[in-house]
């Protein structure tokens, strides 16, 4: 006797649980995790290309950052050596004025001697002036006076104001260690050196220099 049931005899619970049954036969796989799929060679080769461009981009920023640095750091060196050198071009100027300044004057010390010279040699009556100053700077005049010249001048100085000076006390003297040009006055209370000698050397040092008359 046959065990197959006509599908018009089954019933709908008889039915439905062969169909279930017949279901779980067949996909025993459905229910697990779909089938993973491979990349092509095309994808490859845009994902190693990516990953490149991502490293390239990190090194880039990473080497433009470093550079930066070293730009900077270059940068602060050569403004720090520069203004070494500003500072030292500073000094090395103001130290050329100082001597351009000290060469000057020397200069002009010595034009002035060289003028003074030759203006005493051209005009020796300038010796008058010279002697009516000395006896100016006398806050008095204590007797006895003298009043001391070099020969060539004595004559002159007579001739021109011999006869005032001996009214006043004076007592005019030879003196040959004095140049023509200078004069030395003497009296019981102040002595004053107005040779020329003298006086160059008190032009000098108001100027801070030390310059000899008889240097030439």
């Amino acid at each position: 006797m046959s065990n197959v049931v006509p599908k018009e005899q089954q019933s709908a619970y008889q039915r439905w649980e062969m169909a279930s049954f017949d279901e779980d036969r067949r996909t025993p796989g459905a229910a697990n995790s779909p089938a993973i799929s491979l990349p092509t060679v095309d994808e490859i080769v845009k994902i190693r290309e990516h990953a490149r461009l991502e490293a390239y981009a990190a090194g880039l920023e990473e080497g433009r950052a470093a550079g930066l640095a070293a730009g900077r750091s270059e940068a602060s060196e050569e403004q720090a050596r520069l203004h070494s050198i500003a500072a030292s071009f500073a000094a090395e100027v103001a130290q050329a004025d100082e001597l351009i300044a000290n060469e000057v004057l020397d200069l002009a010390l010595d034009l002035a001697k060289a003028m003074l010279k030759t203006a005493l040699d051209v005009r020796p009556e300038l010796i008058n002036t010279i002697v009516s100053e000395a006896i100016h700077y006398l806050p008095t005049l204590h007797p006895p006076a003298r009043l001391y010249l070099n020969p060539n001048d004595l004559l002159l100085v007579r001739n021109h104001m011999g006869g005032e000076l001996d009214k006043t006390g004076w007592y005019l003297a030879e003196d040959s260690q004095l140049e023509p040009g200078g004069c030395r006055v003497e009296t019981a209370n102040n002595q004053i050196d107005a040779s020329l000698s003298t006086r160059w050397q008190r032009i000098a040092a108001a100027l801070g220099k030390e310059s000899d008359w008889l240097a030439s």
